[in-house]
């Protein structure tokens, strides 16, 4: 093709956009036809992931080109411009990448709901778009408005989706303020930032626009240094209440994510709040040109963000441990996650000013925590594919009620436990990649920057804790002898002889196991293709890294040519371990010899002839084997629980810890 006649990426961007538009309106017009309405909503989600992921992908591999312009009011002040750079496309990537499969999901999942599938579709497929357009505008102003908003109504609908349930409602609302709060104080920032003229931009529509600001910023720093203060403070909570920094994130998200149907669960944890960090990472690194530089606090914002970020890592782990409903502990998951990712930006913000090595660093933290981003998008949305899977076999979401689910689903089991290593950081998968990166960077500028190495203590001690409450999950759900516990106690005839529990060849147990089975295909295949990128992102870290110093170099401006030294100049991470590089192919190195051993010591038995005996297990003389004898999740770690009540964020009570989503 002539690449002349080529479609730019900010043109794909709009066509995803426009395509996401009128599927909504295609959606609406299908009321109750729900399958009709699950097949469109698929097909346009896809091809506007395409458009969308085809832009980012050719930002990536030639370079960004110039925004274009595609609407402009001068005399009403706004003008609607799109650019596509590496750290656009970064996330234009994420929302299309978890999009597709969540829509796919959906067809087979809403099922579960008897109402009108016509309030799910539109919504679904204008909150895609409003996210599409909110990382590719250049306008702080006017149009970041408009796709925030775009973003924050839809997503107020699919929440109180089940609008007969009271506590589904006030999440709505409660998300619905917060988002809002978050909007006015980010636009008030950007009021601060444009100056009060705006000059020669001022009266053609781009007094708003990023590049304008961008080329005044300079002044206004040297002039009035408390305006830009108060801005980038501004900035800093807005954002922070996208994404659920702490404390602004126990308000509104552990609420939200559970009410939600599970597909929307996985797009606000997996791509919605990711949009706050963009707006952070976007206005910290880009907005301040090199020659204002010197007169930007970058390492002092920096210190703040990262104890914000081990703050918000630890509480809401600590808060996840007291959860026993399968989503809102995936909720305060998120929260932890996010920290994560906030460790990361801020240790970036520290150390790139100081240069040389510690810029190097400071590259490899932000890559990590760019990483991260990718990878919590991909794992976390499994997991709430999973809590929906559940939710739709057993009709609960109370973990005490769960149990055994392994040998009635299989599938979902052997995916959830992908994402359970992954979450937990375990290699190879693709979490412990971005974390092993933060953790690198936060004890190798420990010499340097003292609370860096404290930060990376705190961090390391939040990802086990982080495998503790994974292991509750995963053990509680799938695990055990037990099915899921919808009934009362029952005593039935034994399958395994009189020492059961009951006596005399009785057994007591609940009902429910032989009612669950494993999901549609559609759903198993959208959770198997997350589980796959889960195993591919770790096997070959390279992939992952790789994107994210080509996201890197292909975002000019600001402290753009500071990542680039930072990656390749001396000491720069990437120079020496670039995609050729063996320590970036080490995981699947370590799985293929693992695998051979496995082959040989699988062959040395056979050939040995070792007889195997099955017998059953011995406990201690103390209690026999039966349901209830196990440990439900309220057991789980009890003691820590008790240490930890600081933290907060104590779950519902018992009688609705297990209520179902839909009626």
């Amino acid at each position: 093709m002539d690449e002349a006649r080529m479609p730019t990426a900010e043109q794909l961007v709009m066509t995803a956009m426009l395509l996401c538009g009128a599927g909504a309106v295609a959606t609406s017009w299908g009321g109750r036809r729900a399958r009709w309405a699950g097949r469109v909503n698929v097909a346009v989600t896809v091809a506007s992931g395409l458009a969308a992921g085809w832009g980012a992908m050719a930002v990536l591999a030639m370079g960004p080109g110039e925004s274009v312009q595609f609407l402009r009011m001068p005399r009403v002040g706004f003008a609607l411009r799109l650019h596509v750079d590496g750290l656009s496309a970064e996330f234009l990537l994420l929302a299309a990448g978890i999009s597709i499969p969540a829509s796919v999901y959906s067809l087979r999942y809403l099922e579960h709901y008897r109402g009108d599938t016509g309030r799910y579709h539109p919504p679904f497929l204008v909150f895609l778009a409003a996210m599409y357009g909110l990382v590719s505008t250049t306008d702080m102003m006017w149009f970041f408005f408009i796709f925030w908003q775009l973003m924050t109504l839809p997503g107020y609908a699919l929440i109180r989706y089940e609008r007969n349930r009271p506590e589904h409602r006030r999440a709505a609302w409660r998300y619905l303020v917060m988002m809002q709060i978050a909007c006015v104080i980010t636009m008030a920032g950007a009021e601060l930032v444009a100056g009060p003229g705006g000059g020669a931009a001022a009266g053609n529509g781009l007094r708003y626009d990023f590049g304008t600001v961008t080329a005044q910023l300079p002044e206004l720093l040297r002039d009035r240094p408390g305006t830009t203060t108060l801005a980038f403070a501004l900035f800093l909570a807005g954002f922070g209440i996208k994404m659920g920094m702490w404390p602004f994130g126990q308000v509104w998200l552990p609420d939200a994510h559970p009410a939600a149907p599970s597909p929307v669960s996985a797009m606000l944890s997996g791509v919605m709040i990711k949009t706050g960090v963009y707006g952070l990472v976007r206005y910290f690194f880009w907005l301040v040109p090199e020659e204002g530089r010197e007169a930007f606090p970058l390492a002092a914002w920096g210190g703040w963000v990262t104890v914000l970020g081990t703050v918000t890592l630890l509480t809401g782990t600590v808060q996840a441990l007291r959860q026993d409903a399968t989503k809102r502990l995936l909720a305060f998951s998120s929260i932890g996650q996010v920290g994560y990712i906030l460790l990361g930006v801020g240790m970036a913000m520290v150390l790139l000013p100081r240069g040389g090595k510690w810029a190097a660093l400071g590259t490899f933290a932000l890559a990590g925590a760019l990483l991260h981003v990718w990878n919590h998008g991909v794992f976390k949305a499994l997991h709430f594919l999973h809590a929906g899977s559940i939710l739709r076999a057993t009709g609960t979401q109370d973990l005490n009620r769960l149990g055994g689910l392994m040998r009635a689903m299989p599938w979902t089991g052997a995916t959830a436990l992908v994402a359970t290593l992954a979450i937990a950081g375990v290699p190879p998968l693709n979490g412990f990649v971005s974390k092993w990166a933060l953790y690198s960077a936060a004890f190798g500028a420990g010499r340097e920057v003292w609370f860096l190495a404290l930060c990376g203590m705190v961090a390391l001690f939040t990802g086990a804790l982080t495998l503790a409450l994974f292991v509750k999950f995963f053990g509680v759900s799938f695990l055990g002898r037990s099915g899921p516990w919808s009934g009362p106690w029952v005593t039935t005839a034994a399958d395994d002889g009189p020492s059961n529990g009951a006596g005399n060849g009785m057994s007591r147990r609940r009902p429910g196991l032989e009612a669950s089975r494993e999901v549609p295909g559609t759903m198993l295949g959208a959770q198997g293709a997350l589980a796959a990128l889960c195993v591919v992102l770790g096997l070959v870290p390279g992939i992952g890294l790789g994107a994210m110093a080509q996201a890197m170099r292909t975002s000019p401006g600001g402290y753009g040519p500071v990542l680039v030294s930072g990656m390749t100049g001396e000491g720069g991470w990437w120079r020496w371990e670039g995609p050729g590089g063996v320590s970036l192919l080490m995981p699947l190195a370590v799985v293929a010899m693992l695998g051979i051993g496995y082959g040989l010591a699988s062959w040395v038995v056979r050939w040995g002839g070792a007889k195997r005996r099955q017998d059953a297990p011995w406990l201690c003389g103390y209690a026999v084997e039966a349901d209830e004898h196990r440990y439900g999740a309220r057991q789980f770690y009890g003691e820590l629980k008790r240490w930890t009540r600081w933290a907060g964020g104590e779950a519902p009570r018992a009688r609705d810890a297990g209520r179902e989503e839909a009626p």
